[in-house]
C-alpha cells in the first residue's frame, strides 16, 4: 500500500515512523515533510493547503490512503475534495469532512454540539462583535480568572485566560473589534473556568466503532512550572498517572461514547481521530475542547506506545470494521522533551545546523521544523525543532532519557524546558 501523509512536524515524522514498520506498506510519501521523515519517506514539496498540488502527487505515485496530520486541510474540506473527485474517490482519507472538522474548526459549533449531547463542558456564551456590550455584561456574572477562546483557528494561539476584569473587557474588545486574531476572533466564546489537571484523550473512529489510545498530558507553556507564553507543545508524558481505570470509565461513557453516537445521529460521517482535551475537576472528566486530528507533541508519545500495525487500524477505520482490529498497547511509559528556537513562541531565527544527533542511544529523535542542506547538513527550520521520545518502566525513567541525549544535541539558541511531568 502507498500512503500519502500531509503535513510538517513531529506528528508527521512520529506516524510515518510507526507506518514504516508495517509489513503491508509498500512507499512512504510526506508533503511536504522535513529533514527527519526525509530518511525513512520520500517527501514532495507541496503545500498542506494545495488540493490540486495534493491530487496530482497521489496520481503520480499511485497513493492508496491520505493520513491528515493538521487541521487547516481538513477544516478546508481536503477529505470533501477527495470524495466528490472520480478520479481520488477510491482513496482512502484519514481524517473528516468538513463537517466533522468543525468540531475544531469552530470553538462555539462544539460546544453547541456538546450541549445538545449532555457532554460535559464548562458553561459558555458566545458572541460576535456587535454583541459587545452583551458579551461585558456576561464577562461581570463571571468569577475570575476569565477565558477568552477565538471561535476559529488560530494556531493554537487563540485561547486568552486572564485573572483581572477590566484586562479581560480589553482583550474582548481586541478580539472582536479589533480582529487580533483575524476573521478566527469573529466570533468569541467566553467560558467559566475550571480548576483541575488536564490530560488529552486520543480516540480512532469509523464513525460507528472505535479504539481509545493512550492517554497523554502535554506542556503547553514556554516557561519551566508551567509560565510564560503559550506554544504548541514543549513536552509529554504517556499514560497519565492520574488517568485511572475508573476515571476512563467515565471518560468512555460520558464523553467518548456521546460524541461518536452523536456525530452518528446528526449523520456527519467521520473516519479519523479525534483528540478530547479534557480537564479532571474532583473525580470528573470535563471536556475543553476537540481537535479532529493527533495532536502535537503528544503523538511522539501516543504512537510509539502501539504495540499493533497502525496501518492495520487506519484501514480498518477507512472500511467501516474497526472493531474487528485488535489495538494493543506498550505497558511501558512514554516521554517527550521538545528542543526550540530562542524567542520561541514570538521571533526566532532559522537556519543553523544542529549537531549530535548521530551520539543518540536509547531515544527517537522526532523532527519538526527542521530541514536538510547537502553542505550543512540538518539545520533548524521552525519554532519548535526536534522532540527527544523515550521509553521507560515509568515517566520519571523515561524522562531521564530524554534529557541525557538532549544534552548531546546542540544548535544555536536551542532551548528546552527542563521540567516536564513536574505536576505529576
Amino acid at each position: 500500500m502507498n500512503i500519502l501523509i500531509l503535513g510538517s512536524g513531529g506528528r508527521e515524522h512520529a506516524l510515518a515512523w510507526k507506518l514504516k514498520q508495517s509489513s503491508k506498506l509498500n512507499q512512504l510519501f510526506v508533503a511536504p515533510g522535513n529533514a527527519g521523515t526525509a530518511e525513512i519517506a520520500r517527501n514532495i514539496a507541496v503545500s498542506v493547503e494545495d488540493f490540486d498540488g495534493i491530487k496530482k502527487a497521489v496520481l503520480e505515485h499511485s497513493i492508496n490512503m491520505l493520513l491528515v496530520g493538521p487541521e487547516v486541510p481538513l477544516v478546508k474540506g481536503i477529505h470533501d475534495f477527495f470524495e466528490k473527485d472520480a478520479e481520488l474517490s477510491e482513496v482512502m482519507v484519514i481524517g473528516p469532512a468538513a463537517e466533522g472538522a468543525m468540531l475544531e474548526g469552530s470553538k462555539e459549533y462544539a460546544k453547541e454540539f456538546m450541549k445538545r449531547h449532555g457532554i460535559p463542558t464548562a458553561a459558555y456564551q458566545s458572541f460576535g462583535a456587535s454583541e459587545l456590550q452583551e458579551a461585558y455584561n456576561f464577562l461581570e456574572t463571571l468569577s475570575p480568572p476569565y477565558v477568552l477562546k477565538a471561535d476559529g483557528l488560530a494556531a493554537g494561539k487563540g485561547v486568552l485566560i486572564l485573572q483581572d476584569l477590566q484586562e479581560a473587557r480589553e482583550a474582548l474588545r481586541e478580539m472582536l473589534v479589533d480582529a487580533k486574531f483575524g476573521k478566527a476572533s469573529a466570533r468569541v466564546v467566553i467560558e467559566e473556568f475550571l480548576s483541575g489537571i488536564e490530560l488529552s484523550c486520543f480516540v480512532l473512529t469509523d464513525g460507528e466503532h472505535y479504539k481509545i489510545l493512550p492517554t497523554a498530558k502535554d506542556y503547553k507553556r514556554i516557561g519551566e512550572g508551567d509560565t510564560g507564553l503559550n506554544t504548541g507543545g514543549m513536552g509529554a508524558v504517556s499514560p497519565v498517572p492520574f488517568a485511572s481505570e475508573a476515571f476512563m470509565k467515565k471518560v468512555e461513557d460520558r464523553i467518548i461514547i456521546p460524541t461518536v453516537n452523536g456525530l452518528k445521529e446528526e449523520g456527519i460521517p467521520y473516519v479519523g481521530f479525534i483528540f478530547i482535551g479534557l480537564i479532571k475537576v474532583g473525580d470528573d472528566p470535563f471536556v475543553i475542547e476537540y481537535n479532529v486530528r493527533m495532536g502535537d507533541p503528544e503523538t511522539e508519545v501516543v504512537i510509539p506506545r502501539l504495540e499493533s500495525d497502525l496501518l492495520d487500524l487506519l484501514v480498518a477505520a477507512a472500511r467501516g470494521n474497526l472493531d474487528q482490529a485488535e489495538l494493543k498497547i506498550k505497558k511501558e511509559a512514554c516521554t517527550t522533551v521538545v528542543m526550540v528556537s530562542g524567542g520561541y513562541p514570538e521571533g526566532y531565527k532559522k537556519g543553523y545546523p544542529i549537531s549530535g544527533l548521530e551520539n543518540i542511544e536509547g531515544s527517537v529523535v522526532f523532527h519538526a521544523g527542521t530541514a536538510h542542506d547537502r553542505e550543512k547538513g540538518t539545520l533548524s527550520n521552525g519554532g519548535r525543532v526536534l522532540a527527544v521520545t523515550s521509553f521507560g518502566k515509568d515517566f520519571k525513567q523515561a524522562l531521564g532519557r530524554s534529557y541525557s541525549n538532549l544534552e548531546k544535541i546542540d544548535f544555536t539558541d536551542a532551548y528546552f524546558r527542563k521540567d516536564i511531568g513536574f505536576d505529576l
